[in-house]
């Protein structure tokens, strides 16, 4: 094995940055501010000592503090966790600026079965001056290797007991319990949420714990971190993620952050509030190569009283100055892409729907658009190999993606108020430097007919919708007063069974308010130990004689778990629906307090031989039973006309 000790002289003032790799196991850089201990040649990160702390607990297994894993599978084999553990070590780039090290591990023929078929390259920076260090990771899957499935990437610090305040947005920020209050509490309803029975804090009795109230969408997910509670001096640290191009599923994909533990966590690859769709399956010998990162992990420390405000302000300055940065010069790996190697797109997005814009078009304005690997369109909410790039229009519709890897894409777009996906018809083939510019689009989402009534808003999310008060005894403390993010408490599905205890949900069109009157997850009813389908009712009226040709039921979905919604009209008892969406989704946004998971839309037709003049009913059926969490959230219903009618 190769020792090194690298120490360079200063001339600036500050420290140089030190590589020191004596100790047979062991890798430590360092450069006056920050320190990081690996172990080698794993890559495990052992220690990060800062203004005289340590963030892990030397207590806790090597394996068990700061480490990069993967959940995956072999296809029609059981799931496999594994921490990623390097096989070589080595020193990329050094001078008294600057160290980047990697811990490398090459897939071989005699690791199928106990490692993830890929090669895997770990790297750190550090730089510096630097309060802080990076870190990303290369994945590579030359030709030949065996076919795998992977649901799960992501870098975990398990921090010192001493980290008791999480931040993780300007609003969501607190106190913490520990680990072992949270193991000594009352398991509900699944292992993730815990009622804490017993803590030293007074205020966290009875609160519930689980891990999911932390969760964000990924445009949201820069920035989150732990604070000491130090007497003196505290100490925070930071995981700050200046871009979301290689995260899975879209700028809207919600996944976990910080939690009790306490956990510091970066979730690039996931199927949380998606199910297993967003997977990653490689055939027999595809290829692949995707570099997730850097992100920077920061930290900072304050002596005043308020010192949570302090630093966390502290980061948020220093999140701006990485947003800035990206993407970054200073990596050494040729598959990452500095900006002079990076494609730009810009252009403007119009819509037209003629019974909205009059027959005009008109701005999509703060419309997503985005482009990602090739596919139909609203693809990229199930994709996870490729690099993602999105961006929000402007008031004129005018959108500009920068810094776009090389590579193939399509152009998607979705527009608030609006159902349906966009997708330009052309392939967008991104090379270095190339400045694309793609003049005026046109969007006309999906349109049969007049719109003669519509439930809620189309947004993706079912938070316009009736969300009921949550259980007194079952609060996090968190969203105790916040109408905003009151989803996120534990158990408001189950409020349905009391709210319609034998009788379902009732809307009638003109005198119900969806605000109050429209739940907000098509759930199951509890009936002793059983939980039943649910049928609920739109009433609704048709003034004038029924027009001849087919009426358009629009069905939007924010969620689907487990389901399937039949549609049948005036009949209940009909043995067969007009519609059914089949058995689908498997986000389980009902159980882990998200609003939303992925999006679903149903165009269905209906014959004006199913209408009467009159009150009229459609009967939507949640028809599988079996848990509470089987179910969907509607982000938005609309009964159109005839094509003719109206013109």
């Amino acid at each position: 094995m190769n020792f090194y000790v690298i120490i360079l002289k200063s001339v600036s003032g500050q420290s140089a940055v030190t590589v020191n790799s004596q100790h047979p196991k062991q890798v430590v850089i360092g450069n006056g501010i920050v320190t990081v201990t690996f172990a080698n040649p794993e890559g495990y990160i052992l220690g990060i000592s800062y203004a005289g702390i340590d963030a892990f607990n030397p207590n806790h297994k090597r394996t068990d503090r700061g480490y990069f894993d993967v959940v995956w599978n072999e296809p029609g084999k059981p799931g496999i966790f594994q921490r990623i553990e390097g096989t070589k070590f080595s020193i990329i780039e050094q001078d008294e600026n600057k160290v980047e090290v990697s811990f490398s591990r090459t897939w071989t023929t005699s690791l199928r079965g106990s490692n993830v078929p890929m090669s895997i390259d770990k790297r750190y920076i550090l730089r510096k001056g630097d309060s802080g260090f990076y870190s990303y990771v290369i994945f590579d899957r030359p030709e030949g290797l065996p076919a795998v499935e992977v649901y799960q990437i992501r870098f975990v610090y398990k921090l010192h007991e001493r980290f008791n305040y999480m931040a993780i947005s300007d609003t969501r920020q607190r106190n913490m319990p520990s680990e072992r209050e949270r193991e000594m509490g009352t398991k509900l309803d699944y292992p993730e949420a815990v009622r804490i029975t017993n803590a030293s804090n007074p205020e966290f009795i009875g609160e519930v714990d689980d891990k999911y109230q932390y969760s964000c969408e990924n445009q949201d997910n820069i920035l989150q971190g732990w604070i000491t509670h130090d007497s003196k001096q505290s100490v925070g640290i930071w995981m700050i993620t200046p871009s979301n191009e290689f995260r899975n599923g879209g700028p809207v994909h919600q996944d976990l952050t910080s939690h009790v533990g306490p956990i510091l966590l970066n979730m690039f690859v996931s199927t949380h509030y998606a199910g297993k769709s967003l997977g990653m399956t490689f055939q027999q010998g595809e290829t692949h190569k995707k570099v997730y990162g850097p992100f920077f992990t920061y930290l900072n420390s304050a002596e005043s009283n308020a010192k949570y405000k302090t630093l966390w302000s502290d980061a948020v300055q220093q999140k701006t100055k990485e947003v800035q940065s990206w993407p970054y010069d200073f990596t050494k790996s040729k598959d990452f892409f500095p900006a002079k190697q990076r494609g730009r797109v810009e252009g403007v997005l119009n819509i037209q729907d003629r019974f909205i814009t009059e027959g005009r078009a008109q701005p999509a304005k703060n419309a997503y658009v985005g482009l990602a690997v090739p596919g139909n369109a609203g693809s990229w909410q199930q994709e996870s190999k490729g690099y993602q790039f999105w961006t929000r229009t402007d008031g004129n519709g005018h959108f500009e993606i920068k810094n776009i890897v090389p590579g193939e894409y399509n152009l998607y777009a979705w527009v608030p108020g609006f159902i349906g996906d966009y997708k330009y018809e052309k392939t967008i083939t991104i090379t270095p430097g190339r400045d694309l510019n793609l003049d005026s689009l046109l969007y006309s989402p999906p349109r049969n007919g007049p719109t003669l009534w519509e439930i809620g808003t189309p947004d993706r999310s079912a938070a316009e919708f009736y969300v009921p008060d949550p259980y007194p005894n079952l609060l996090n403390n968190l969203y105790k007063n916040d109408t905003k993010d009151k989803f996120r408490e534990y158990g408001l599905w189950a409020r349905y069974s009391e709210i319609y205890p034998q009788n379902d949900l009732v809307f009638t069109v003109g005198v119900s308010d969806y605000k109050k009157d429209w739940f907000y997850a098509h759930v199951t009813r509890k009936v002793e130990n059983t939980y039943q389908p649910t049928i609920w009712q739109i009433v609704f009226q048709l003034q004038d004689s029924v027009s001849n040709g087919d009426y358009t039921l629009h069905l939007a979905l924010a969620s689907a778990n487990g389901a399937e919604v039949q549609v049948r009209l005036n009949d209940p008892n009909a043995g067969s629906p007009i519609f059914t969406t089949g058995l689908i989704g498997g986000d389980n946004a009902i159980a882990r307090h998200g609003i939303h998971g992925l999006y679903w839309l149903f165009s269905i037709p209906i014959p004006s031989s199913h209408l009467v003049k009159g009150n009229n009913t459609i009967y939507l059926r949640q028809a599988t039973g079996r848990s509470p969490f089987a179910g969907v959230m509607y982000d938005y219903i609309r009964l159109e006309g005839p094509a003719t009618q109206g013109v």
